[in-house]
């Protein structure tokens, strides 16, 4: 019985990790490329067929652009606008530098004008 828990913990890890991953439109490849891993890996880790190492964990929650709490499972309830705004930041991420730049300083200057109008 133990071992089906684990079991079913490592599926609903992978499902997690393939929902977040198709969710900002990324390739099982892109993912293990820039974890360092194989694809075949990755399709493992999100069927539960393969545990992975917390240096990989980091990476996918930094990759994936999620908490490591809602990866896990064990999130407590976000607050309004949380998934947007992560979902943006991962957006912003997979750009350029100079396109970053661009979009931070946007953001930035929207943000200070909504505060004037107040």
């Amino acid at each position: 019985m133990g071992n089906r828990a684990v079991s079913q913990d490592l599926i609903e890890l992978g499902n997690r990790i393939r929902d977040r991953r198709q969710a900002i439109s990324m390739s099982q490849e892109k993912v293990a490329e820039q974890a360092g891993i194989s694809a075949n890996t990755v399709s493992r880790i999100e069927g539960g067929q393969s545990a992975m190492s917390i240096e990989i964990f980091i990476k996918m929650v930094q990759i994936l652009g999620v908490d490591a709490n809602e990866l896990l499972g064990a999130g407590g309830k976000a607050k309004e606008g949380d998934g947007q705004c992560r979902e943006m930041f991962c957006r912003i991420r997979h750009l350029r530098q100079s396109e970053q730049t661009v979009v931070l300083q946007t953001m930035e200057a929207l943000v200070d004008g909504l505060r004037q109008c107040r």
